[in-house]
């Protein structure tokens, strides 16, 4: 795994600043400490910093074509890259290398930019053409690995993995974006393709960006894959789950190539578990897992990963991570370079330090919540859209809105009398519904947080707006839309940024064989009741995995990472929390009500009610304030 930059000059062949460009490649070291490269030319310069994995003696990059007219900074890694070596060699072109690298000059040779449609894996990379003047940017399919953009006042496209190599330009503006605001304080992250800045772009999932000098403009992204949801023909229970099972094993054994040594992470849950199972079908040697555990036992899943470790002869490694580790909270808003408000980022990142002792590449079971709807809001939903289907929208809004308005927030009471948010959501059509399920602060929470000044440059911008652009493209079926939405906007916001910034923040590279694009295209044609069925999320994932992992794993209720803010907040961070929440460099910022940050402090603290969410976000946000002075 990689990191990349660039600068490339869209209007003439002004020289880049040796300087400037070797200073935005220092800023990805973490990404990448085996090896460092610089390429520049008239109007171009491309930097690389790599961690090896395959063909460690080559794969150097910059890496170039035969005649030197073609040259790629990558990062990634394309699991198919074998059986196109066979194929473009067949075409005449010869391979100085055994990397996955060079299969994308060639590939651009002879496909130009379709090439992005042959390629099997992970990826962000940049490349440049001479003899057509060309800047090609692509992305993978499902955005595991990031790439961010920006065009400079004078004409010049910065690009980079991570922010921060692009904010190494002073002349790049820094205003802050008040959407992405709105939409951070809603779903605690900043959905593709806005960033915290207005002058950054992230290049979408599954997109290319084509510049070429002549045009001198910065074109929009090209689409070149989507996910289809088209019924694949399977609607039978025992052909899916025996497809499903022979479709995972494929893209995991994919992902066994490496001359490093390589692991799983092992939570203890379905799809960690279902990785490693297949893992050691097809592994010699007892696979490498490591997991976590926490001292609270609300929150521990350790003693499943072990029964799972102990099931299939792991070697496996636990650590126990201190539940008060809010000493991390500075150092993520450096690694995230924007507000990112997903506490489970803490334990994250405790996992893969832990990870990085043993091996250098990992596996995880991402995006089987995503693909075989395994999220309790999927079934929340589901139950929410029943009702939709009954009552007209016109009583939905008036009885619906008017008793979710005068019912008690009442965080304190068990789940089942906390009806005010599932009743605001009847009120509202499904896109608005859902987006109340995944937003982290609700809409009057959200609103009382900015100040008038805010309002007023927001300019009405309301960050459902979000998932309704999305929702235009996406699938009938109630419950393949909002997995769609989740797709488009949380797993590659929030779930893969959090792991990509965690994982290079250690030189760790995360492989997730379930965002394999074939396979998760095939698991969305699969019938949505073989995904939901009888209120079991995941039901023929867990059905297939029946021989292969026990019930008590299968079939417990979901855990996740969790991280014990509102006790944090009453108790070991009291005084800072009033110190940043109620001090001058946030109000300074202007986008605050001063009063109502103080009456959800004081109303948290003194136990009246649970701002937890708010809290965090506000910390975050500050913490990014800190680290950029933006």
């Amino acid at each position: 795994m990689c990191g990349i930059a660039g600068i490339f000059d869209t209007r003439e062949r002004r020289p880049v600043n040796a300087e400037r460009l070797a200073r935005m490649n220092q800023t990805l070291l973490h990404r990448g400490p085996d090896d460092g490269g610089l390429h520049l030319e008239p109007g171009v310069g491309l930097a690389h910093r790599r961690l090896s994995i395959i063909d460690l003696s080559g794969g150097h990059q910059p890496l170039f074509n035969e005649d030197q007219t073609v040259v790629v900074v990558y990062n990634g890694e394309i699991y198919n890259f074998q059986g196109l070596v066979t194929e473009l060699s067949a075409a005449g072109h010869v391979f100085r290398t055994h990397c996955d690298t060079e299969v994308i000059v060639h590939a651009w040779e002879e496909w130009g930019e379709r090439c992005v449609e042959r390629f099997r894996g992970m990826f962000a990379f940049a490349l440049w053409d001479r003899n057509r003047e060309t800047l090609f940017l692509a992305r993978d399919r499902l955005g595991v690995k990031p790439l961010h953009y920006a065009l400079t006042p004078d004409g010049r496209l910065l690009f980079g993995s991570e922010i921060k190599a692009l904010l190494d330009d002073p002349t790049l503006p820094r205003e802050i974006d008040p959407r992405s605001v709105e939409d951070y304080f809603a779903y605690g992250y900043i959905p593709d393709p806005r960033s915290i800045f207005k002058a950054v772009h992230k290049l979408p999932p599954g997109h290319t960006l084509t510049l070429r000098r002549a045009d001198g403009k910065l074109p929009a992204p090209r689409e070149y894959w989507d996910v289809s949801f088209q019924p694949n023909g399977v609607t039978d229970l025992s052909e899916a789950t025996a497809q499903v099972i022979e479709r995972l094993r494929e893209a995991v054994r994919m992902r066994l190539v490496a001359e490093v040594p390589l692991g799983a992470f092992l939570s203890g849950g379905v799809d960690s578990s279902a990785v490693v199972a297949m893992m050691a079908g097809l592994s010699e040697r007892p696979v490498n897992t490591c997991s976590i555990s926490f001292g609270d036992p609300r929150f521990n899943e350790s003693a499943f990963a072990e029964r799972v470790a102990q099931r299939y002869g792991t070697d496996h490694y636990v650590e126990s991570v201190d539940p008060d580790d809010f000493d991390l909270i500075d150092r993520l808003a450096a690694l995230y370079d924007e507000p990112y408000a997903d506490s489970s980022a803490m334990p994250t990142y405790r996992v893969c330090e832990l990870a990085r002792k043993r091996v250098t590449v990992c596996l995880s079971g991402d995006g089987g919540d995503e693909s075989f709807a395994g999220y309790r809001r999927h079934r929340w939903h589901m139950n929410e859209e029943q009702v939709r289907s009954r009552l007209p929208q016109w009583f939905r809004g008036s009885v619906f809105g008017l008793l979710g308005a005068v019912y008690p927030k009442a965080d304190w009471a068990p789940q089942i009398f906390r009806a005010k948010s599932t009743l605001q959501a009847l009120a509202r059509d499904s896109v608005e519904g859902y987006f109340d399920s995944v937003s982290i602060l609700d809409g009057h929470t959200r609103e009382s947080l900015f100040s008038p000044r805010f309002k007023r440059d927001r300019q009405g911008y309301q960050a459902v707006e979000v998932l309704k652009h999305h929702a235009q493209r996406a699938p009938e079926h109630s419950l393949s839309r909002v997995q769609y939405l989740d797709m488009k906007t949380y797993l590659p916001g929030d779930i893969l940024t959090k792991v990509d910034r965690a994982s290079m923040a250690h030189a760790l590279e995360v492989r997730v064989p379930m965002l394999d694009h074939e396979f998760i295209d095939w698991v969305s044609g699969l019938p949505p009741d073989l995904k939901l069925a009888g209120g079991e999320g995941k039901y023929v994932l867990k059905k297939a995995l029946e021989p292969y992992l026990g019930n008590d794993i299968l079939y417990r209720p979901k855990m996740g990472f969790a991280v014990p803010l509102a006790s944090w907040f009453r108790g070991a961070l009291r005084t800072r929390v009033r110190d940043t929440l109620l001090g001058e460099p946030l109000n300074d910022t202007g986008l605050f009500d001063r009063q109502r940050l103080r009456w959800i402090v004081e109303q948290h603290q003194s136990g009246a009610r649970d701002f937890s969410p708010a809290i965090w976000s506000l910390l975050m946000f500050a913490a990014f304030h800190r680290q950029t002075g933006a």
